[in-house]
């Protein structure tokens, strides 16, 4: 069967950003965050510039209290870029990596 004859697959951008933010979230120094009202756990949030197969990546996510935010954010870039390239195929531009907050080993916000 030639490729042309073989149809096409379509990779919606939710679920690249469902990718990248498993990604994010399973990086060491990572953290969840307690949800609204105390509710829940809340891990990275990813947006997806593009729908292939060149994606850029924007992941807002808390970081372990005491972490080293750069050595963290570049394992979270790194994973990032590799899970969504090896799961999805595209090509990773850009990792843009937030900081939003820290999270005490009390599990409790560093303000």
């Amino acid at each position: 069967m030639s490729p042309e004859d073989r149809g096409t697959l379509t990779i919606a951008p939710s679920v690249v950003r469902r990718v990248a933010e498993r990604a994010a979230d399973s990086t060491p120094g990572a953290a969840r965050t307690a949800g609204a009202l105390g509710m829940g756990r809340h891990g990275a949030a990813a947006d997806v510039d593009g729908d292939g197969p060149q994606v850029r990546l924007r992941v807002e996510l808390a970081l372990r209290y005491p972490a080293e935010l750069r050595s963290v954010a570049a394992a979270v870039r790194a994973r990032v870029a590799d899970e969504v390239e090896r799961i999805t195929g595209y090509q990773v531009r850009r990792v843009e990596v937030v900081v939003t907050g820290l999270v005490a080993p009390t599990g409790k916000r560093v303000e």
